[in-house]
C-alpha cells in the first residue's frame, strides 16, 4: 500500500483510504460501513455506535474475490442495505484488470446475509444484476418509493459515446430488475467530461416532497466532481421527464479547503436523527504519480448536508 501522503486539509477525513464509502444506518443503533478497499480484492464491513467511532472500529472481511472468473478483479464501490429483513450488499467486479477500448469489464453484482448483525453470518452470493446490456456496469444502489424498490446504476449504453450514463429501473426482488431501465442522465457538461465522459456513483436522498439523486462526473483525479438530479415525489420515477438536472456541479475541488476530487458519495444520518450527512472520498493533494484508479489516497469524509430556503441540498 502506497504510504501515507501529509494531509492539508482542512477539512480531516474520518477513514483513511477507503474510496466510495457507504454509511447506513441501521435501527439496531449501530453505523455500518463498506468502501472501496485500495487493493480492490475484497469488502469489508465495519460498524460502531457512532459515525466518529467508524474510524476506530474493527473491520470484518465479508467476501474475497474470485481467483479467476468474472469477480476476480477490481472490487469496487460496494454497498450495504437492509431489505425486507435480510442484508444486501451490491458491488461491481471485473474479470481483469486490463482494458478494452479504455474501459473495464465490470459487472454488478449482489451479495446475501440473514444474520442479525451482517459482521456475522454467511455472505451468500445471488448472482450477477443483469441489465439491458452485457456491457461496463457499476455502482449500483437501491431505494425504496412508495412500494416500489428502484435500482440506480451507471453503464455503458453501446450505441452512446463516454464510459458510463446514469439508469432507473424497478426490482423483482433485491438482486433482480423487474424491467428495462431508462437513462436519467449522461455527460454532458465540461464538468462531466474531464478525462472521461463518466455519470456514476449515484446516491438517493429525499425531502420534502422532492427526491433528490446525486452522482459523479469526469476522471477520477482533481477534476471528480459530484452533480445533482432531483424529481417530485409524485412524479412518475421511470420518466426522464419527471428529472430535472443541475447545470453546474454541486462539489468539486476545493484548493483552499485542500479537498480534491471529491465524489462517490451516501447519504445518512446524524446520531439523534435530526440532520442529513454528507458522506463522500476526495483526495488531500492534487498532484497524481500514475493511475488515479491506483492511488489508495482516496478519503472518507463527512460533514452535515445542509439545505437551501427553496428545499435543494447544499453539499458545499
Amino acid at each position: 500500500m502506497t504510504e501515507q501522503k501529509t494531509m492539508a486539509a482542512t477539512e480531516q477525513p474520518i477513514i483513511l483510504q477507503r474510496a466510495d464509502p457507504w454509511i447506513y444506518k441501521h435501527d439496531d443503533g449501530f453505523y455500518y460501513f463498506t468502501a472501496s478497499f485500495p487493493e480492490y480484492d475484497r469488502i469489508e464491513v465495519r460498524r460502531a455506535s457512532t459515525i466518529a467511532g467508524l474510524a476506530e472500529a474493527e473491520p470484518v472481511v465479508a467476501w474475497r474475490k474470485h481467483a479467476t472468473g468474472m469477480m476476480s478483479a477490481n472490487i469496487w464501490a460496494p454497498e450495504i442495505h437492509f431489505i425486507d429483513g435480510k442484508w444486501y450488499i451490491y458491488f461491481a467486479a471485473a474479470r481483469t484488470t486490463e482494458t478494452n477500448d479504455g474501459l473495464f469489464d465490470h459487472r454488478m453484482f449482489v451479495l446475501e446475509n440473514a444474520s442479525a448483525n451482517p459482521l456475522e453470518g454467511e455472505w451468500v452470493e445471488k448472482g450477477q444484476i443483469k441489465t439491458m446490456w452485457e456491457s461496463f456496469a457499476l455502482d449500483a444502489t437501491t431505494f425504496e418509493h412508495r412500494g416500489t424498490r428502484y435500482l440506480v446504476w451507471a453503464q455503458k449504453d453501446p450505441d452512446i459515446k463516454g464510459n458510463s450514463n446514469l439508469y432507473i429501473a424497478p426490482m423483482a426482488n433485491p438482486w433482480t430488475l423487474a424491467a428495462d431501465g431508462v437513462m436519467l442522465t449522461k455527460p454532458e457538461y465540461d464538468w462531466e467530461a474531464t478525462g472521461f465522459l463518466v455519470n456514476e456513483g449515484a446516491a438517493v436522498v429525499g425531502r420534502d416532497g422532492r427526491i433528490f439523486i446525486s452522482y459523479s462526473g469526469s476522471a477520477t483525479n482533481h477534476h471528480y466532481c459530484m452533480g445533482l438530479l432531483e424529481a417530485s415525489e409524485e412524479a412518475d420515477l421511470m420518466d426522464p421527464a419527471s428529472w430535472t438536472k443541475s447545470p453546474q456541479p454541486v462539489l468539486k475541488t476545493d484548493e483552499a479547503l485542500g479537498l480534491f476530487g471529491p465524489g462517490h458519495n451516501s447519504f445518512t444520518k446524524s446520531e439523534d436523527g435530526q440532520d442529513d450527512i454528507l458522506v463522500f472520498h476526495a483526495r488531500t493533494y492534487k498532484e497524481i504519480v500514475g493511475d488515479p484508479l491506483y492511488d489508495p489516497n482516496r478519503h472518507t469524509f463527512v460533514r452535515k448536508l445542509q439545505w437551501s430556503a427553496d428545499g435543494k441540498p447544499i453539499f458545499e
